[in-house]
């Protein structure tokens, strides 16, 4: 780069560094910065270009154009160049505009007598803020130089738009973080909260942006880069011999040591950047990337980058995890994504979670579902736009966030949650009561459970006992394998909180989307369909013998409950079952006791076991149907993808039939039946289940009440009745004639 170019830059950045700090409004500011980066630049044209909203973009400042156009031309995202540059984050760079793809003559601003153009997206950390143009009358390309010149006044202007320079009497920004906003994203876990934000990773906000001597700017960014590789190495030479984790520390080292990240870090401050702002300069593209990037391994070394630049700001600002803001009262965690042993070490002292990332079957769902806190995942810039101690309200049951939520959202919001605080008391009444309908059928309720922390919920919830206690949670929080004198002590804190009640133990349930984090990961194109949970247990008996030891030392001679999952043969049946009595035999020789009775089931979650030999039903001791697995199997579509796991209904005619055939097949060899997962604990689909035949229904605690509340008023006899004429009209879905006949009963 020619020290004429950098010396022009410098020029223009202590330029803009001294705009900022001038007493005046935002539209003076941005109609200075306009006059300045034409002037340096040497182009008739320079133009502002901001969001309004998420689709519109408005002229905001402009030399060269009319001063009229500026807030009265508009255009949509995509449209012209303009918006070309806007929609897809990338350079725009044409010697003849007008012949250019996508062009749009706009009259009002008098650009026609322009013909090249140069336009760089303005965006922060991924968040697009908008598109600054340059325009000369001479048919010419930019340069390189040129196009990395504008590139870093437009970084410049995000990180001055970030800190209010733009705020003020006719200027089109109003000030950032201080607007209401709605963000949707998915339903993690269900519930309603309100509260103040907790950021789990605080912000690095970069305030000197511009540096007079770019000399102490390089040596501080190459004392910063030699912290972060001697931090990285340490971590290495610490790690335990988990591939994953050395895996993204690998990548970690191997950018740490990038000679080309290093390289354009140098070049932007050699153009007078601070080291911070170079860092986040190129922080805020890789995050463009990661974007535009589909392939997931890619999208995953972007995240490895974004992190790594994280640190390495950190360690330039000073700036890390205790910035001397206390945890709310009332905290809603905001995070991009989250681990489960650091969600738990919050406990239940969120009211919310908001994750930017995530999925319906991700460890911080199951950790959220297991402690009852409304989650929203998939959140678009949560993490961005959320400051700590905003206001908040988390809509789980709609997958809505509510930032800095107005007065007329606030108070819609509690009166919703004030309902649902009256619906409980109503529940609350009714806690001790059997769930018999109307038509005198009784429906067992128990709940799901995974932590210690569930089992006061057995008694709060009223529920019958736990249909399914998930033993994986205590492997999947911890950073090695547990010891079987560990789990022999939580299972029996486990059985003694239960009392009387009984308790379903799963074993350990692994693979698909619950990856250890100290076992080899498995390379696997379809991780669902793959080499998971009992198919894992069969191949590597060994952690399945030692739960079973630990979960037969923990009864003290009390009966034991225990079923294995993801059973799809009746020979996967017979060998886990010959591995039970194998452990009984050995504690029985050690001298141990053990259970006075076994009861050992399957879980029912591939349609394949469904239509498993009759001497497989004869055998099995009971069957639990794994709604959420099985529905994702007969559909077809993948629960953890968002764009295909709303399309099905559960309430579909080919489900329900499906369903009731198992039914049939249980009641024909006097096998008892029990559905687990989150269709149970939805009031419409569990008493569509109880119709079809199903009397033991496994949910979480806080849907027991709502679910038994509309059992006692339903007659399944009728209900059923509308089911089969739905069948037989040929209805793809029962659930509006059953909605009907629920209002019907009023």
């Amino acid at each position: 780069m020619a020290d004429g170019l950098e010396s022009e830059s410098r020029k223009l950045l202590g330029r803009l560094r001294d705009t900022m700090a001038e007493d005046a409004a935002g539209q003076a500011r941005l109609d200075k910065i306009t006059h300045l980066t034409a002037d340096s630049m040497g182009t008739e044209v320079c133009s502002i270009y901001l969001f309004r909203d998420e689709e519109t973009l408005e002229l905001c400042a402009t030399e060269g154009l009319k001063k009229e156009a500026v807030h009265q031309t508009r255009m949509r995202l995509g449209e012209g160049l303009v918006g070309r540059v806007a929609r897809t984050g990338k350079v725009v760079n044409t010697a003849d505009a007008p012949s250019a793809r996508g062009f749009r003559y706009m009259p009002e601003t008098g650009e026609e007598i322009y013909s090249s153009f140069l336009g760089v997206p303005i965006q922060r950390l991924g968040e697009k803020l908008g598109v600054l143009v340059v325009q000369t009358k001479v048919k010419r390309e930019f340069t390189s130089d040129e196009v990395y010149a504008l590139e870093v006044v437009a970084m410049v202007l995000a990180e001055m738009a970030e800190l209010g320079a733009f705020v003020g009497e006719g200027a089109a920004l109003t000030a950032r973080h201080t607007q209401p906003a709605m963000l949707r994203g998915g339903t993690g876990q269900e519930g309603t909260a309100e509260g103040h934000i907790w950021l789990h990773e605080p912000r690095v906000v970069v305030t000197n942006l511009v540096a007079d001597d770019p000399v102490r700017e390089l040596e501080r960014l190459g004392a910063a880069i030699e912290r972060l590789r001697v931090g990285v190495d340490e971590m290495l030479a610490g790690a335990s011999a988990d591939a994953e984790q050395l895996e993204v520390l690998e990548a970690y080292r191997m950018f740490a040591n990038s000679k080309g990240w290093r390289r354009r870090m140098e070049e932007d401050i050699a153009r007078g950047l601070s080291a911070e702002a170079a860092v986040e300069k190129e922080q805020s593209q890789a995050r463009a990337r990661m974007a535009q990037v589909s392939d997931n391994y890619l999208r995953e070394r972007l995240h490895d980058l974004d992190d790594l630049s994280n640190r390495l700001l950190r360690i330039l600002t000073g700036q890390g995890s205790e910035t001397g803001a206390t945890l709310p009262a009332d905290p809603i965690l905001v995070a991009r994504n989250i681990g489960p042993g650091e969600l738990l070490d919050y406990g239940r002292q969120l009211r919310g979670i908001i994750l930017e990332e995530g999925s319906v079957g991700s460890h911080a769902a199951i950790v959220a579902r297991a402690l009852a806190i409304p989650l929203v995942i998939n959140v678009a810039r949560i993490t961005t736009e959320a400051l700590n101690g905003d206001h908040v309200m988390v809509d789980g049951d709609q997958g809505v966030v509510h930032l800095r939520p107005d007065d007329t959202i606030v108070s819609a919001f509690r009166d919703k949650i004030a309902m649902q605080a009256q619906a409980q008391e109503r529940y609350a009444s009714i806690r001790g009561k059997p769930a018999i309908t109307t038509c005198g059928k009784r429906v067992e309720l128990h709940m799901n459970a995974g932590l210690l922390a569930d089992l006061p919920s057995l008694t709060n919830s009223g529920a019958e006992g736990v249909g399914l206690f998930r033993t994986e949670l205590q492997f999947l929080v911890r950073n090695k394998m547990p010891r079987r004198t560990e789990l022999v002590a939580v299972y029996k804190r486990v059985l003694a909180a239960a009392g009387e009640r009984p308790v379903v133990f799963r074993t350990l349930d692994i693979g698909s989307d619950k990856v250890l984090p100290y076992m080899k990961p498995t390379d696997e194109p379809n991780p669902a369909l793959g080499w998971r949970a009992i198919r894992v247990g069969l191949d590597r008996p060994g952690v399945m013998r030692m739960q079973l030891q630990a979960l037969l030392r923990a009864t003290e001679g009390r009966p034991l409950t225990l079923m294995f999952p993801f059973v799809a043969q009746y020979d996967e049946f017979r060998a886990a079952r010959a591995e039970v009595d194998k452990a009984v035999a050995i504690e029985r020789k050690l001298g141990h006791v053990v259970p006075e009775k076994i009861t050992v089931g399957t879980m029912l979650e591939t349609p394949s076991l469904a239509y498993a030999s009759k001497k497989f039903f004869e055998d099995v001791e009971f069957i639990s149907i794994g709604g959420n697995d099985l529905k994702q199997f007969f559909f077809a579509a993948d629960r953890e993808n968002e764009r295909v796991r709303r399309r099905y209904d559960t309430l579909n005619v080919s489900f329900l039939t499906f369903l009731e055939e198992i039914v049939k097949r249980c009641e024909s060899t006097g096998t008892p039946l029990s559905f687990c997962g989150e269709d149970a604990g939805r009031p419409i689909e569990a008493v569509c289940l109880a119709a079809i035949g199903l009397r033991r229904l496994s949910m979480r605690p806080a849907s027991i009440g709502p679910v038994k509340s509309l059992l006692m008023r339903t007659n399944l006899d009728a209900l059923y009745q509308v089911i089969c004429d739905a069948r037989e009209r040929g209805d793809q879905s029962v659930r509006e004639h059953v909605m009907e006949f629920m209002r019907w009963q009023g």
